[in-house]
């Protein structure tokens, strides 16, 4: 029997079938076994830690079709250091001081429905947020109208399922060139398509952010900024291993390398082959529930935080329509243990991107179990 998840259970920690998505609460992706290899590969010796970030970022921004790139510490902390560097665009040495942020351009406009809870990084390096969309729909003219000497950037959370009643983001960016102002895209989940990590930066985006341990399947602990060279450098001057604000944020020689050669496997992948699938994943999901009585099971399209590619929606019938909170917490408590994401008041949504071969059918197996026991009881 495999002895995965062996290392968690000595500590008293059950792995989790993850059914939801690539969060990081779950640990967002599994790496592959080229990408832990090169880690350890990494760990044998030491180096400059600059000169590799230089190195990698180099290669990083050849690969993704862009001017320049930096691995920082996860997306949040790239929001932190984009923030930082549009607000130092005029500071000399490009390096936030909090002691100046009365001197700086503080202020960020993003659209009300894009207040997603990461964007507190941006308030980390002391920025302020600014809405436009209060009456749940912002204009071009709503968004010229919040736009002032104080205004750092303005801040676009990507993704479809985001997009209603937003600026469209080639408007969004007009805007912006316009009034001589930065863009920072926060598309910390936007892979797939492998696509978004050059079509921000080809709009005319200063900066795009990605997460480097969802859709890239690299470290947990890393993240990618990408952009015009100058603002980048700026990213760089106020991140680790500096002394600067942004050295909590640290990246390790591994995760360096590690990042690297995830992104080097992804690009070389056939993604149309993975989301085939991912699509045969949700197939069987929705061929389980037209067998039941209890469920209805349907594709919809498109994920969670809008990425092009499909999940199955799973609606609990009957009585069992009210106790959607108490079948996941069983699927939960259960062993396996098993991650799932609501969906409305009734259901739940099972994601393909982060289940491995044929864990789609320990989950409906177990869900199937809980849905009967729960009627007979």
């Amino acid at each position: 029997m495999s002895q995965r998840g062996e290392i968690y259970r000595r500590l008293g920690v059950e792995p989790v079938i993850n059914a939801t998505a690539t969060v990081t609460i779950l640990g967002g992706s599994l790496m592959r076994p080229e990408v832990l290899e090169a880690m350890r590969q990494a760990s044998e010796c030491f180096v400059d830690l600059t000169e590799l970030e230089t190195a990698v970022g180099r290669r990083v921004a050849s690969l993704t079709r862009n001017e320049s790139a930096f691995v920082c510490g996860g997306a949040a902390a790239g929001l932190f250091l984009t923030a930082a560097a549009v607000m130092t665009r005029d500071v000399p040495d490009g390096v936030l001081r909090l002691a100046d942020l009365s001197t700086l351009p503080t202020e960020f406009i993003v659209h009300r429905g894009h207040r997603v809870p990461y964007l507190s990084a941006v308030e980390l390096a002391g920025g302020r947020l600014v809405d436009v969309g209060a009456s749940g729909e912002a204009t071009v003219e709503e968004l010229e109208s919040r736009i002032s000497p104080a205004t750092g950037a303005l801040l676009y959370v990507a993704g479809a399922h985001l997009a209603e009643g937003a600026v469209p983001l080639d408007a969004f960016i007009a805007v912006a060139r316009r009034h001589d102002i930065p863009v920072i895209v926060d598309a910390a989940a936007q892979i797939p398509p492998l696509s978004s990590l050059w079509d921000f930066t080809h709009a005319g985006a200063q900066f795009a952010v990605f997460s480097g341990g969802k859709g890239l399947r690299g470290p947990a602990s890393t993240g990618l900024i990408v952009g015009e060279p100058a603002g980048v450098a700026r990213c760089v001057a106020n991140a680790a291993p500096l002394q600067r604000l942004g050295r909590p944020m640290k990246v390790g020689k591994e995760d360096l390398i590690g990042f690297l050669t995830a992104l080097e496997l992804e690009l070389g992948a056939d993604e149309a082959a993975t989301v085939r699938g991912y699509e045969a994943v949700v197939a069987s999901v929705v061929a389980w529930g037209a067998q039941r009585s209890d469920v209805a099971v349907e594709r919809e399209f498109p994920s969670e935080a809008g990425q092009p590619m499909p999940r199955a929606r799973i609606r609990f019938a009957g009585a069992l329509a009210g106790q959607r909170d108490q079948i996941m917490a069983d699927l939960r408590g259960g062993r396996p243990r098993i991650g799932v994401w609501p969906a409305g008041d009734d259901g739940i949504y099972v994601n393909p991107q982060t289940m491995l071969e044929g864990e789609d059918a320990l989950v409906c197996g177990r869900l199937g179990e809980i849905l009967s026991a729960r009627a007979a009881g």
